[in-house]
């Protein structure tokens, strides 16, 4: 069955609908769920205003950036417009703006429902693990549709308006540009806070995690929405832009372009209808795992993916191949997230060998806890390097007569595609965590009970471990998707020679013995470890701040420490330094990586720009590895040794494992998601600034 182009932009925009479609009634349905206790309505209110009033302060600081780049953009891009075309420069600047404004409106989404389904699945506790789990789950699932609805609709709108795949390049910078920042500012404000609670009251003065009494506990439950929530549901959201776009871009150059851009859209558009088709299925048995039910989700969702997308290639005789690359891409993102789940369950070796190292002291704890995180990236790199290198072997061949590179890196671009497919089931998964971890900390706080406290116990620790899973299937998905951009960056060098009749030889590769190439790629392999030093020593001056205000209000309020009746902390103090300390270093650490790019690609061109998105991609990769799994083991090593075991809670032991927590935190929930952002920015910077680096360069 053949069917054209529009047929496939209709379909998609469908598909689209039916997410908004089910988010919506799925947000309904968390916020039809009872609640009526006024002390965790009063603190998730607290919890609510705070994350809002960030967010508002956050995207006002965004704005101002977005109109000096659109601004820059107009008149620069894709070429100067006193030497190109206005039209084009205007298409690209509004494409950014469009992308900005769709990342930001993913992130206000996730806001709004976790921020709700907290307080129903703290109440729904009281009632058994499976109405606080559905509540969770749900609440995440709204994110997970709204965002990747808004995805497939954003790229299909533009295509249609425009025609024009640069276009999306432009769209794609917008969302990715604004995930930067919001994750960056996210992770710097939970951290922050969840620091600063941790090292201020349990390893001072041994009070619970979420004792109200700590003046920093509202601004970690708040962190835990604007980081977890809105700066990850952010960063799917650009990742899911990106690899559609990398395909797309390639896709058109190609023979045959309307087939193949109709298998990119077709595919993406399967993926969120298996994943509104996983949500309706998820389900969980009173007394069952709840890390157990998340896993059967994502699988479920999976297998539907392989089946729908097979049946879709056989009715519109899209090519086998490429239908064998999106689905490596896909196995290999089960396999990593897989990988990460071993590295950081409270149920595996890695835990359980750190949380005896505890026993020894915190240096110990930190040894370990490095060392299993640096081994965690091996199995990980040589998935995203054998799905790469599959996918471009099977996918190859369809060019064969000369055409052979771009149909190959068209096959990666299949594979992130396929990786990506099932984001609607992956972001929902990451939600659930801060959306329960949230919930536990109002059951503690609004004394509902010890049997309420050990089921929320129970699901935060089953999103810990699922957390830790979406983060290394995204970091991998980030992977493939950059090594696609690498290949639209190809295309659109390409292009710009064939626009400007330069003669000189179209690109198929990058030679690193080159010397030119071999400058970018040094600079581009230094630029994640400045990026997530940036990121971390702003957390670092932040919770020195916020530690001498808890200090201070423990010592200047009376009665606070001892928890006198009717006696409660100023939070409102700590949430404001957490709100403007992230605000202050969220930009410079983005500014390096923007600034970095484009210092290299007038230096030495693109070639030089080639050789520094290589050495990007892979430093950054390790990094976020390294980072994200090293953190989420250290948190579950002290979540372990809290279930009694090591000496449980109070021990020295648990004193060690809180210390690691600490360091973790910024590692898992700062430094390390941020960074496969980074790389995306960096690669789609390069794509859009191609023309000018042909024209502008000094080498």
């Amino acid at each position: 069955m053949e069917a054209n182009l529009t047929f496939f932009y209709v379909t998609a925009i469908i598909i689209s609908v039916l997410a908004f479609g089910t988010a919506i009634w799925l947000y309904r349905w968390v916020a039809s769920r009872p609640s009526s206790n006024k002390k965790v309505a009063e603190v998730g209110q607290l919890i609510k205003n705070g994350a809002n009033t960030f967010l508002a302060k956050e995207y006002k600081v965004l704005t101002r950036f977005t109109i000096v780049v659109a601004l820059l953009i107009f008149v620069f891009l894709p070429s100067p417009i006193w030497k190109g075309d206005v039209l084009a420069n205007i298409t690209m600047t509004v494409s950014y703006i469009f992308g900005t404004v769709f990342s930001a409106i993913a992130g206000k989404i996730g806001i709004s429902i976790a921020t709700i389904a907290n307080v129903k699945s703290a109440e729904a506790a009281t009632k058994g693990i499976k109405p606080s789990f559905m509540a969770g789950y749900r609440g995440g699932a709204v994110m997970g549709m709204a965002v990747v609805g808004s995805s497939l609709f954003g790229v299909t709108l533009v295509l249609l308006l425009t025609g024009n795949t640069s276009a999306l390049l432009g769209f794609s910078f917008g969302a990715s540009s604004l995930a930067l920042f919001a994750k960056a500012g996210g992770g710097i404000f939970t951290k922050t806070a969840d620091v600063s609670a941790d090292l201020a009251g349990k390893v001072e003065l041994g009070i619970p995690e979420d004792d109200p009494r700590n003046p920093a506990v509202i601004a970690d439950n708040v962190g835990d929405n604007v980081g977890d929530v809105a700066g990850m549901g952010a960063d799917l959201f650009d990742s899911n832009v990106a690899s559609m776009a990398a395909a797309l871009v390639m896709a058109a150059s190609l023979g045959n372009p309307e087939k193949n851009m109709g298998m990119v859209l077709c595919y993406a558009g399967i993926g969120l209808l298996a994943s509104i088709i996983g949500v309706f299925t998820a389900n969980m048995k009173e007394g069952g795992d709840p890390t157990r039910a998340l896993n059967t989700n994502t699988y479920v969702t999976t297998i539907i993916y392989g089946v729908l997308t097979a049946v879709a290639t056989f009715a519109f005789g899209f090519d086998w191949r490429i239908w064998g690359a999106s689905a490596i891409g896909l196995v290999v993102g089960t396999i990593i997230g897989i990988t990460s789940d071993y590295f950081t369950n409270d149920n595996k070796k890695p835990v359980h060998m750190v949380a005896k190292a505890c026993e020894s002291g915190p240096a110990f704890t930190i040894t370990s806890g490095v060392s299993y995180g640096l081994l965690s990236g091996l199995p990980a790199m040589i998935g995203i390097g054998i799905s790469a290198l599959a996918a471009y072997k099977l996918v190859a061949p369809l060019g064969a007569g000369g055409n052979e590179v771009a149909y190959g890196m068209f096959g990666i671009a299949m594979a992130a595609v396929g990786m990506l497919s099932i984001v609607g089931m992956i972001i929902s998964n990451d939600a659930y965590g801060p959306i329960v971890d949230n919930a536990r900390g109002l059951v503690e706080m609004g004394d509902l009970g010890d049997k309420a406290l050990e089921i929320t116990d129970s699901l935060d620790s089953a999103g810990n471990t699922v957390k830790a899973v979406t983060k290394g299937f995204s970091i991998g998905a980030a992977g493939l998707t950059v090594i696609a951009l690498l290949g639209a960056f190809i295309t659109e060098v390409n292009d710009g020679i064939a626009a400007l009749g330069l003669n000189i030889e179209k690109l198929t590769g990058f030679d690193v013995t080159d010397p030119v190439v071999f400058f970018g790629l040094l600079v581009g392999a230094a630029i994640p470890p400045v990026f997530s030093a940036m990121l971390m020593l702003g957390v670092d001056r932040n919770a020195q701040r916020m530690i001498a205000e808890i200090h201070r209000q423990f010592k200047e309020i009376v009665g606070l420490r001892e928890g006198k009746e009717g006696v409660k902390p100023e939070y409102d103090k700590c949430i404001e330094i957490a709100t403007t300390g992230a605000l202050k270093e969220l930009i410079p650490a983005g500014l390096v990586a923007i600034v970095s790019t484009m210092v290299v690609g007038f230096i030495g061109g693109v070639q030089a720009v080639g050789g520094f998105i290589t050495g990007n991609i892979v430093s950054g990769l390790i990094f976020a590895l390294f980072m994200s799994n090293s953190g989420g083991l250290w948190d579950n090593t002290k979540k372990y040794i809290e279930a009694g075991n090591h000496g449980g809670k109070n021990s020295e032991a648990h004193k060690a494992a809180v210390i690691g927590d600490t360091v973790g935190d910024p590692f898992k929930d700062t430094a390390g998601p941020s960074i496969n952002t980074q790389i995306t920015v960096v690669t789609l910077v390069a794509s859009i600034m191609a023309t000018l680096f042909l024209t502008l360069s000094i080498f």
